[in-house]
C-alpha cells in the first residue's frame, strides 16, 4: 500500500505536504532560524544543538541530534537556494566516521500561502536505498509533528498575534 504523503512515483524521493495554521515567514523562519529550529528538529525524545546556520545560497548548516541515550548523530550539508519565504534548498548528508559522510541527498522546502495559513511541501530526493529512505520517513515525520507544535506555540504568542 502507498502513503499519499509521501508516494511521488520514484522509490528514492521522499515527499510530505503539510498544512500549518502559521503564515509563511513564520514557517520559513522555523528552518532558517537557528534559535527556532532546534526547538522542533529531530524525532520525538531527540534534542537538537545547533553548530552552524548559514541560510544563504553557498551557506553551510550542521547540527547534532542527541538520541534519548545520549547517541549524537551529526548531519550537514549546503545551502543550494534560499528564497524567503518560500523557497529552500539544501543538501543533507550524515557523519558517519573522521571525515566521511553517508551519501548526499537533496531536501526542497516549497511554502505558499492557504487559506490564511501555509501550505508546505517538503521533498528529499537522491537516497541510496530504501532502507534509508525509510530511516529518513520516520523521522522526519516525527520531526514535522514536532514542527506543527512549534508553529502553534509561535502563532500564539504576542509577536505573531
Amino acid at each position: 500500500m502507498t502513503n499519499p504523503e509521501t508516494d511521488t512515483g520514484n522509490a528514492r524521493d521522499l515527499v510530505f505536504v503539510r498544512r500549518f495554521n502559521a503564515p509563511c515567514d513564520l514557517v520559513f523562519r522555523a528552518w532558517t532560524d537557528p534559535k527556532a529550529l532546534v526547538q522542533w528538529c529531530g524525532p520525538h525524545g531527540f534534542k537538537a544543538v545547533g553548530d552552524r546556520l548559514e541560510a544563504w545560497p553557498g551557506g553551510r548548516h550542521r547540527a547534532c541530534l542527541i538520541a534519548p541515550n545520549g547517541e549524537e548523530h551529526w548531519v550537514g550539508g549546503k545551502y543550494l537556494e534560499v528564497e524567503p519565504p518560500h523557497r529552500l534548498v539544501f543538501t543533507h548528508a550524515w557523519e558517519i566516521g573522521t571525515g566521511e559522510t553517508s551519501p548526499e541527498t537533496v531536501v526542497t522546502i516549497t511554502l505558499k500561502e492557504s487559506d490564511g495559513g501555509t501550505e508546505m511541501t517538503f521533498r528529499q530526493s537522491g537516497f541510496d536505498s530504501a532502507s534509508s529512505l525509510k530511516g529518513h520517513e520516520d523521522g522526519w515525520s516525527q520531526s514535522l509533528e514536532r514542527l506543527s507544535f512549534f508553529l502553534e506555540t509561535e502563532s500564539e504568542g504576542p509577536d505573531h498575534a
